[in-house]
This record gives C-alpha cells, structure tokens and sequence, in this order.
C-alpha cells in the first residue's frame, strides 16, 4: 500500500528495525523464528528492513532459477508480517542488487505484499529512497546506499539523494522531527567509537581506508548492551550526508546495519549513530545476540531505543547447530582472512627461525 496514514497511539508509535537477513531459498528457521518472536512481543506499528534482505552473490540467486528464488525468499521473509497484518517497508543494501533480479524488479516483489509501505521514490532510478510521514508529527527516512565506490570501499548517499533530502525537509512550513534508517554506516561512525593500541581488550581491526587501525566501543558514549565485533564498513569519501542532517536540527537518529556484528547508539553533534546487529541465521553474526531494534518514537519530538536479541526472544535452541557455530566465528570479510592468513605465515616463519636457531645452538 502507497502512503499509509499512520497515526500515534498513546503519543507513541513503534518501528521494529531487521537488518541484514541475508537468506536463501531455504529459509533458516531460526531467522523466522526470531522474526515472529520479536513481533509478538514488541508488537511494532512499522517494520523496517534496512538492506541485504537476501544474500545476492548466492549461486541460488543466478540465473532464470534464481529470478524465482529471489522472489520466494522475499516472500518467506514477509510472511510473518503478513501472517499479522503488521505493516512494513524496506531499502536496498549492497548485496541485494547482485542477484539475478535487480533492485527495481525486487521492489515489484514487495509491492505485491498487502502490508508492504512505501512513498514517492526520490527517483525513478532509486526506488530504495522515499520518506514516510508519521500523523505530520515525524518523517521516516530510507535511503539506498548503493553498493560499492568507484575509488574503493562503499558508497553513501549521492549528490541527488542529498538534494531530494533537502527539498523535502524544507517542503514543511518548518522542519519535522525526523529519524532515517539506510544500509551503510557513514564515516562518521568512526568518529564516536575510540581509536585504540592493538592488543587492548575488546579491540578490533579495521581496513580500507583505516587499515591497520582499532577500535573498541567509548565507554563514554554507549551503553551498557552494546557491543561492536568489527569495525564500521563506511564509505572512504564522506558525501556529507550527516553534515546536511545537522543544517536544521530536526534528524535526530540515523540507523544502519551492514556490519552483522555490531550494535551500539552514540552521539554525534546531537544525531544517535545507530547500529542494528544481524537477524540472519544462513550468515556470520554475533552468535545469541542477533537482534532486532525498537525504536519508540513519541509525538513531542524525542525517541527512545533498545535491542532484543534471539537469546532473550527464543532461548538457545537452534534448528542447525553446526552452522551457527561455524556462522558465529567465521571472518566477516576477505580482509580479514587475507590479514589472518599473512600473519599466520610470518607467525609460522618465525617459530621455524627460532627452532633453526636453537638446532645450530645445540650442535
């Protein structure tokens, strides 16, 4: 359905966040599992799923089978939705436009779903972009962030996205209180988490445009659940995305996912960087803790935020043990592994160095 008329009830209105599925054809029923569980607890006005709906490089999806895998998948995913009757609405992550079907014939897909939601798109082109209003009381943003850079690393938020963004901000006689959700982190999630010395406890490895570098959480500036397994996968080039949301005031918080393993709120200037872990379970992620986020929105103005994970929702009985064990600890990038594997070579080449040495020591 196009531009619901959504209404606060009690002041409040409630958005559930899912991020990064990433399934297949055969559905975990793990990731169902949490998915319904979160529903009929939280018992959100909105889902939105924030990109990587399905794992797109999957050979499932390639090909004229994987056209009708793509659309059987999406649909398993909507079902608990459907089942009831909870409204949703979705944006593109980089994964998603690489099966079979591209992202405009995907949006075809979720459109057939009687309780799917969207808005004019920013563009013909960018379906993944638009903005829900909230009773005229709040704007939900969602942007399509694309896929990867020319020069390297991701993409954010073009030129024209920007724009469109400020067109409709100013389109109100003054501006409304607004919260965005969008796939890929912007680089300013570097900025509220700390830089660290390699070995301190918690750290993690970054790369790109960070390599070499560590991180752990600020204390300071998150909170008592959060948690970060990995290092933000930002864009190199900041397009400024976060510097137009601070022109006027009225965005108050940015939600992402992209990286399965992370999931904290810290401040920026007054914006709440948000990270969503993930919910999948036929991908890497934090193990017990894939979650989902509440985000309470209130009709003066302010929200509030939490995670419930799938050890708190459903327990820790898994459909497919073996898998989770292997999905919870494997590398989340190439990066990773190719770093791992250069110091497990030079590791192994100084052991057989010092071994040398001592057999000449003893001759």
């Amino acid at each position: 359905m196009q531009n619901k008329n959504f209404e606060f009830r009690n002041g409040k209105f409630r958005i559930m966040q899912i991020a990064d599925t990433q399934e297949i054809p055969a559905v975990s029923p793990d990731t169902i599992k949490l998915i319904s569980a979160a529903l009929d607890r939280e018992k959100p006005d909105l889902v939105v799923f924030t990109g990587d709906q399905i794992k797109g490089y999957s050979s499932f999806f390639m090909g004229e089978k994987g056209k009708a895998n793509v659309e059987s998948t999406i649909k398993k995913l909507m079902a608990p939705l459907e089942e009831r009757n909870i409204p949703f609405t979705m944006t593109f992550g980089n994964h998603d436009g690489e099966a079979a079907l591209k992202n405009p014939e995907q949006f075809e897909i979720y459109k057939q779903s009687p309780v799917f939601v969207y808005a004019e798109p920013a563009a013909d082109d960018d379906k993944g972009t638009f903005c829900l209003n909230i009773d005229s009381k709040f704007l939900v943003y969602l942007f399509d962030t694309h896929s990867r850079a020319q020069g390297g690393g991701y993409s954010g938020l073009n030129e024209k996205q920007l724009d469109w963004y400020r067109k409709t901000r100013d389109s109100f006689d003054s501006p409304l209180p607004s919260v965005a959700f969008q796939h890929i982190p912007t680089p300013e999630y570097f900025d509220v988490i700390k830089s660290v010395k390699r070995f301190t406890k918690g750290a993690v490895r970054a790369y790109g445009n960070h390599k070499n570098e560590f991180y752990t959480l600020d204390p300071q500036n998150c909170g008592l659940r959060d948690f970060m397994g990995e290092s933000p996968a930002a864009p190199y080039e900041n397009s400024g995305e976060i510097d137009a949301f601070l022109e006027k005031g009225e965005m108050l918080g940015l939600f992402v996912g992209h990286d399965h393993n992370n999931s904290f709120v810290a401040d920026y200037k007054g914006i709440s960087l948000c990270y969503t872990q993930g919910a999948g379970f036929n991908v890497y992620g934090p193990g017990y803790d894939r979650g989902v986020r509440i985000i309470d929105l209130d009709e003066n103005g302010s929200f509030e935020t939490k995670t419930v994970t799938f050890g708190e929702l459903c327990g820790k009985k898994i459909s497919n043990p073996a898998k989770f064990a292997i999905y919870t600890y494997a590398p989340t990038n190439v990066s990773q592994v190719v770093t791992a594997a250069k110091e497990l070579a030079i590791a192994a080449g100084a052991v057989a160095a010092v071994a040398g040495i001592i057999k000449l020591i003893k001759k």
